[in-house]
């Protein structure tokens, strides 16, 4: 049977690792490239090379970085530090910016609890975020929890809630406007503004 030349038969291999690229796509991706003009292969050879020598995780947030510490956001002095929205992924951060709704700082988790994958509290970064918390100065008044509203988002919730109960700081999370099950990275600007302006106390 014939198959594409090894060269190609890697560069579909390779594609289908990425997030939502299933074998036929992966093949339709690889043969544009190869049938494209030259100069996108080497374009696009640069620019992951660019994102893997230069790009980093803010070493207080998790946010993306081009810095070796700390990110934009966490450099930039207009940004309020009473209060720290908490997202699963640095794209959630994204959504988030985009709507405008929000100005303060945030905290990557890096996921979110799941006992059936085997990932649990010590495999998420919630013991930094404690720590960014309890040691803050000024102190921290609010700690917003914008995780998807799935059960994973919900019972990473109330366990982050669990964590501060006998603190002072406000836990809440946005409030209508996200749909049960739906994901943050996916909502547009306005539900998201809207779901951050009538946010709800947890616990």
């Amino acid at each position: 049977m014939i198959d594409y030349p090894p060269a190609v038969r890697r560069l579909i291999t390779v594609l289908k690792e990425l997030p939502t690229i299933g074998p036929r796509s992966a093949e339709r991706l690889a043969v544009h490239i190869l049938q494209a003009d030259p100069a996108l292969s080497r374009a696009m050879g640069e620019a992951l090379g660019d994102v893997r020598e230069n790009i980093y995780s803010c070493s207080k947030c998790g946010f993306f970085s081009e810095e070796a510490d700390n990110c934009e956001i966490c450099r930039d002095p207009r940004r309020s530090t009473s209060s720290i929205c908490v997202v699963e992924d640095a794209t959630d951060i994204i959504a988030v910016e985009k709507s405008q709704a929000f100005h303060g700082q945030y905290h990557v988790l890096g996921g979110t609890l799941s006992p059936l994958d085997e990932i649990g509290p010590d495999d998420l970064n919630i013991e930094s975020l404690v720590q960014r918390v309890t040691s803050a100065e000024p102190a921290v008044e609010e700690i917003i929890i914008a995780l998807d509203t799935d059960v994973r988002g919900e019972t990473t919730s109330i366990y982050l809630a669990q964590q501060f109960k006998e603190s002072e700081v406000k836990i809440t999370r946005p409030a209508q406007g996200i749909s049960v099950g739906g994901s943050l990275e996916y909502a547009d600007g306005a539900t998201l503004s809207h779901a951050f302006s009538d946010r709800k106390t947890i616990l």
